[in-house]
């Protein structure tokens, strides 16, 4: 998704909603979610907004626990996720992300168990 650079706390929310539609899921179905930020204030405005637990985001740590590296981001994201996932005996999770200029991307993966 895009939008106007002063908005760009709210991209990873609404990228994420849009994933959760084509998906034809909910919030509530998603297990875990990393959203990376350089600013708390994304994540906390991802978590209003969907309506999700706080206690399944970056249950790892965030971007300034674990890093936010320039072109990069996406990936640690990412694997992070699927990593946490598997370690947790799989599930389904959802990684958002803002960047440069107002964009948002999101993802749903589901990792099997064992």
């Amino acid at each position: 998704v895009a939008d106007d650079f002063a908005y760009l706390a709210r991209t990873p929310a609404a990228a994420a909603a849009q994933a959760l539609v084509k998906a034809g899921m909910s919030a509530d179905q998603v297990d875990l979610w990393e959203i990376n930020e350089a600013f708390a204030s994304v994540t906390i405005n991802s978590i209003r907004v969907l309506g999700i637990d706080e206690d399944k985001v970056n249950v790892n740590g965030g971007a300034v626990a674990l890093g936010h590296p320039i072109g990069a981001s996406g990936a640690r994201i990412l694997g992070t996720l699927v990593l946490e996932l598997r370690r947790r005996g799989g599930g389904v999770g959802c990684a958002a992300i803002c960047s440069g200029g107002g964009q948002g991307d999101a993802v749903i993966v589901s990792v099997g168990g064992g």
